[in-house]
């Protein structure tokens, strides 16, 4: 799925806004408030509302959609494909490194070697109904909450670089980026031509800004997950910090939104991609994109992430 036209820096294909402005990724200039499609999963009974959220989507100028083939065992691909057409120039970006595993104690189970993930590849070729996808995240296990990889699916990253460059040569992968890592394996990939990072990383969880400081010093988009906190439990979550609370309530905005226009801010390379199954939720969070922090809410809340960080 690639752009039929070329669209100006503030505008997509389409003519909408980019909400939060243009942002680059692997050379393209996209919306910096896109979409998850995780969240797709929640709407497997409800086909069509599924669509109309990707086609909302599209509307409110969003043309950076982040999936993978595991997302619903390609229920998510499935439904991008469907409702997205090459007119639209949206840039799907997607991922390896673990596969459905929907009888096992979690979902997902780790696809780590070599073959495995030219086999994600194919796969998301396919469901994504392509011949080249434009951005493959490989989705080490090496940090953030979730899967660990044990026995066999303890990979060496130059094995795992090495069948992800191959498949950029032979056309399959327009270009790579990495999930779950650290800085370590940042660096040691970076010769490989990294456009992407994806870590946990919110307001109240900083752990990686030495690596976001070097994804600003290389030019490579970082895209965070959890932005606004983690789901799982006793983490905290940007929602229920009273600084947050007290700048939306000053703003006239949601807590979610203050959460996101501060990782706008933070950083310029930063590129969201936040879930939802909702389109109101959609639509507020594509509103955080209008939404500016004065120096002194800024201020404010990053003395407010400290005292959170160090009570972790």
């Amino acid at each position: 799925m690639t752009p039929s036209t070329t669209p100006s820096p503030d505008h997509t294909a389409t003519g909408a806004p980019r909400p939060g402005g243009p942002g680059l990724l692997a050379g393209h200039t996209v919306s910096r408030v896109g979409f998850g499609a995780m969240q797709l999963e929640r709407l497997h009974a409800e086909h069509d509302a599924a669509i109309a959220l990707l086609r909302r989507a599209v509307e409110l100028g969003i043309d950076h959609i982040d999936t993978a083939q595991f997302y619903g065992n390609g229920l998510a691909n499935g439904l991008i494909t469907e409702a997205l057409s090459p007119a639209d120039g949206v840039i799907v970006v997607t991922k390896v490194g673990a596969d459905p595993d929907p009888t096992g104690p979690q979902p997902l189970r780790p696809a780590q070697r070599p073959e495995q993930l030219r086999a994600s590849v194919e796969d998301n070729l396919k469901s994504l109904g392509t011949d080249q996808l434009t951005v493959v995240n490989l989705r080490r296990l090496d940090d953030g909450p979730g899967l660990r990889a044990e026995g066999d699916q303890v990979v060496d990253l130059d094995d795992q670089l090495a069948v992800m460059m191959a498949m950029r040569d032979e056309g399959k992968i327009g270009a790579i980026g990495l999930s779950g890592v650290n800085l370590d394996t940042l660096r040691r990939a970076l010769p490989a031509g990294i456009v992407c990072v994806q870590n946990a990383y919110s307001l109240v969880a900083r752990d990686n800004e030495d690596m976001l400081e070097l994804c600003v010093a290389q030019g490579i988009a970082w895209v965070p997950f959890f932005p606004l906190g983690s789901a799982f439990p006793n983490l905290p979550k940007v929602t229920d910090q009273p600084t947050v609370r007290a700048a939306a309530q000053a703003l006239g905005a949601t807590p979610s939104q203050v959460g996101l226009a501060w990782l706008l801010q933070h950083a310029p390379n930063v590129l969201l991609i936040p879930g939802t199954a909702s389109v109101e939720h959609l639509e507020s969070n594509v509103a955080a994109g209008k939404i500016t922090l004065d120096d002194a809410t800024l201020a404010t809340l990053d003395i407010s992430q400290h005292a959170v960080q160090e009570a972790r």
